[in-house]
């Protein structure tokens, strides 16, 4: 079969196409056909192989699963033997652990859940990854009606879905962005949009309940001039050294944690069916929203990969699968930044 694989650690250059066997399911897996996958901010940092301790996981010269994409939504094609709740033919999505970005990717099926009826391939398919992060992040902060919350990183993928479900629960919602996503982020539901090129959000005087943090750019010491005395803080990726990244951070943030009112909590997002299913009732009901900037072709990815480094996506890009029906299958088009599927 087609797959989209990794040769190496490096840029886009390292990404191709290229004919891989087929897998197949085991006993407690699900065997999908792939429609559509979403690109999110950990395939780049695979692609990188950055920070440098994530090798010591994926592979310390080139990734142990050449076939890179977690973000997926298809049809079942084949079950194993002790898998329940399934057919041939359902239409699913998921975070597989890697392998999406192919014709056929295997999942265990605990982690398979039926596709949002409301939404089409593409917008279902930049759901699982990053609303799975916003929704056990805000789980974490126990963030609730009328909260003050401040998402930091705003304008991305798992930002926007912050931002949206924050304000779904009645929270009033802060987003710090470029002055030109602005419009993006107050769709997504936030009150109040802060340029970080032109305002320092720990400088500004405000306090928050829920500090949401997606870039990790400021010292602990800041976050916690904005944080409420009884606030907390979520620390999710961004920042750091290339070595370790932002381990340093998160290690004295859990110390710290140790000594204060306030909560410093790492974010550690983990697959989880349940999760899924929660998000497809958000997604069903309107609350969560799924925002596509791009959609692609499958084999184009590392282009994909590409523009999403480069800042310029608003919300999240999808590709079509290989064998994706449409006209739309054989070149990239853009999507407005505020659209959802019908």
């Amino acid at each position: 079969m087609r797959a989209v694989v990794q040769e190496g650690y490096g840029g886009p250059e390292v990404i191709r196409v290229a004919e891989v066997p087929e897998p197949v399911p085991g006993p407690r897996d699900a065997a999908i056909r792939v429609h559509a996958a979403g690109v999110h901010a950990g395939d780049v940092r695979i692609m990188r192989g950055e920070p440098l301790m994530i090798r010591a996981v994926f592979g310390r010269r080139r990734p142990r699963k050449p076939v890179i994409g977690r973000d997926v939504v298809g049809t079942v094609v084949a079950v194993g033997s002790e898998v329940d709740g399934f057919a041939v033919g359902d239409r699913v999505f998921t975070e597989a652990d890697q392998g999406g970005f192919a014709e056929v990717v295997v999942v265990d099926a605990p982690h398979v859940r039926r596709a949002p009826a409301n939404l089409d391939d593409e917008h279902a398919a930049v759901i699982p990854v990053s609303g799975t992060t916003a929704l056990q992040g805000l789980r974490l902060a126990k963030a609730a009606a009328g909260d003050r919350v401040l998402v930091i990183g705003a304008s991305g993928g798992v930002g926007t879905y912050t931002v949206q479900l924050a304000a779904g629960l009645g929270a009033e919602v802060t987003g710090v962005a470029s002055a030109a996503k602005a419009d993006h982020v107050r769709a997504a539901g936030a009150t109040h949009v802060i340029d970080y090129r032109t305002t320092d959000v720990t400088e500004q005087g405000e306090r928050y309940d829920v500090v949401f943090d997606l870039v990790g750019d400021h010292p602990l010491r800041a976050m916690r001039r904005i944080l409420a005395p009884h606030g907390t803080l979520v620390l999710s990726s961004g920042g750091g050294t290339r070595v370790l990244g932002p381990l340093g951070r998160i290690v004295r943030a859990s110390l710290l944690d140790l000594f204060t009112r306030q909560r410093l909590r790492p974010l550690a997002a983990r697959r989880d069916g349940d999760d899924l299913d929660e998000l497809r009732r958000l997604a069903e009901e309107g609350t969560l929203r799924p925002v596509v900037d791009r959609v692609m072709p499958i084999d184009r990815a590392a282009d994909a990969l590409a523009l999403l480094e480069s800042g310029a996506v608003r919300g999240k890009i999808a590709l079509r699968g290989f064998d994706h029906p449409g006209p739309a299958a054989a070149a990239d088009h853009a999507v407005q930044p505020s659209s959802t599927a019908p």
